[in-house]
């Protein structure tokens, strides 16, 4: 008995160390308003200094940091402002930043992020923006961006700055 019992939890050892091995290799991605784990693309490693290119993306992907080493993703939306990069969580039900969303919490935890914008894969970092000066205009460029989007009011959406 003790013999099966060991290689039950063995093979259940292996088994998940399997499956955590392919997710890392192969990615998870999100979908909709499921999450995923590992984002997967060709990652560029030069400075972005023009940001425009996401315009013509209507939702990128971002991967935070948890705090059990397994990334958490999901999809997001964003927008420029004054040649700056800004994404954007809403709360629709309102509620109290960053407590309705795992990847709020995760990026004011740790700021460090990975973006999959089409094929391509950024390592960046984000702010979060609470200067009404800034969210304002931000806020009005998401609506023009996203014209069938229903916003919340600027109190219910958190807005980050890509570093």
């Amino acid at each position: 008995m003790r013999k099966i019992l060991q290689t039950s939890v063995i093979s259940l050892i292996l088994l998940t160390l399997i499956t955590i091995l392919s997710l890392r290799s192969l990615g998870y991605a999100p979908q909709d308003q499921s999450p995923g784990l590992w984002l997967t693309g060709e990652l560029v490693t030069e400075r972005v200094a023009d940001w425009s290119f996401t315009d013509q993306h209507e939702e990128i992907f971002i991967q935070t940091r948890t705090p059990w080493l397994i990334p958490h993703s999901v999809t997001a939306y964003c927008a420029t402002y004054n040649d700056k990069f800004y994404l954007f969580s809403a709360y629709y039900g309102g509620g109290t930043f960053p407590d309705l969303r795992r990847w709020n919490q995760n990026v004011i935890r740790d700021p460090r992020v990975r973006l999959q914008i089409g094929e391509q894969l950024f390592d960046q970092a984000l702010s979060y923006i609470d200067d009404e000066d800034i969210r304002t205009p931000v806020h009005q460029a998401f609506v023009d961006k996203y014209p069938q989007w229903t916003s919340p009011g600027l109190e219910n959406v958190h807005i980050f700055q890509v570093l």
